[in-house]
């Protein structure tokens, strides 16, 4: 496959400085283009390397002077720009136009066109699958699940009943959607299950990674909203809900019924936990535990999480501890030996 410069120049709304009539067969990172490839220099860090490397074409920033040997694509943010135009050379994944003949679909099951359903997937009765939909091997959708169109299921992916997907949605190999939540009652004797009877809304743009677990609601939705974007290795318990557009970095966990804004960025290992509600626009640092309700507009950090800025005075505070500690130390010898002499002294 190749494409001419000057359309993918419309396709990030960029200037061209170089020949339009240029083609380029693909794209790579400053450290393994190739010739007739494309590559991007986000700041001038990358710009030499970018210069010096085969590539034919550079995604580079308005400010870049014109270079020779070299043709230009200046745009406002060249790692977006290098996105948009990666897409149009990335292969469609698991795309086989068919329903595998290994494939068990329920009789009623409704299936839209331009479908793509392969080894060994199981659809049960009542799902409806959407115009474009790709589902990869050994997938399992349960009973009354609708799926998006143009949504990608990875292989081994578990999708249990009742679970609502939008489109355009990506989920990677081995989430499971809509398992039962953890809820028990507890007594003397026994710990008492309580049935799980929600569901889970996966909205429109949603991109899940590997290993994702989401549970259903106790009653209810747990959901997930337009947008958000969910790493590797994420729990996310019964009756959350997560606003529209958030980050949420590998192995976080969030607990049951913990309400989180829009625009929330969850760092790698960090933890909220259930009940609390969570503001928008708000970050959350690595490894931090939120135990407690975070206004809007708020960056926390720490266990349990605080504003940044008091976690950062406390941490300094924090360091100059073992001094204070041995000063401390030092002036109570000082006032005993102090002690001391004046016991010792005779008196007048």
């Amino acid at each position: 496959m190749s494409l001419l410069l000057e359309d993918l120049v419309k396709i990030v709304d960029g200037e061209l400085e170089g020949d339009p009539t240029l083609e380029i067969i693909g794209v790579g990172g400053v450290n393994d283009v190739e010739n007739r490839e494309l590559t991007f220099a986000q700041n001038p860090n990358y710009l030499d390397k970018a210069l010096a490397s085969p590539a034919s074409a550079i995604i580079v920033t308005h400010e870049c002077e014109t270079v020779p040997n070299k043709a230009l694509i200046k745009v406002d943010n060249p790692r977006l720009a290098f996105a948009k135009i990666a897409q149009n050379f990335t292969p469609e994944l698991f795309k086989i136009d068919q329903i595998h003949p290994t494939a068990v679909v329920a009789d009623d099951v409704e299936l839209g066109d331009d479908i793509s359903i392969g080894p060994n997937v199981t659809i049960e009765s009542g799902s409806k699958i959407g115009d474009g939909a790709r589902i990869a091997a050994g997938v399992y959708i349960g009973s009354q699940v609708s799926i998006g169109d143009n949504t990608l299921l990875h292989p081994n992916v578990v999708i249990n009943a009742e679970t609502k997907i939008g489109s355009e949605v990506i989920i990677q190999a081995g989430t499971v959607v809509g398992s039962d939540g953890y809820g028990y009652e507890s007594t003397d004797t026994e710990h008492y299950k309580v049935p799980q009877l929600g569901d889970v809304i996966i909205e429109d743009k949603v991109e899940l990674g590997a290993n994702v677990t989401i549970d259903r609601a106790a009653t209810g939705s747990t959901i997930i909203g337009e947008g958000t974007k969910v790493d590797n290795l994420v729990h996310i318990a019964h009756n959350v809900k997560l606003g529209r557009n958030c980050l949420v970095i590998a192995q976080v966990g969030i607990a049951g019924s913990a309400q989180l804004g829009d625009w929330v960025t969850l760092a790698g290992k960090a933890g909220v936990i259930g009940h609390l509600t969570v503001g928008d626009n708000v970050t959350v640092a690595a490894q931090s535990i939120v135990t407690k309700d975070v206004p809007s507009d708020s960056f926390y950090s720490g266990y349990p999480a605080r504003d940044h800025k008091s976690e950062m005075r406390v941490k300094a505070a924090r360091r100059k501890l073992p001094n204070l500690i041995k000063e401390l130390n030092k002036l109570k010898r000082e006032v005993k030996e102090l002690e001391n002499k004046i016991d010792s002294s005779p008196n007048e």
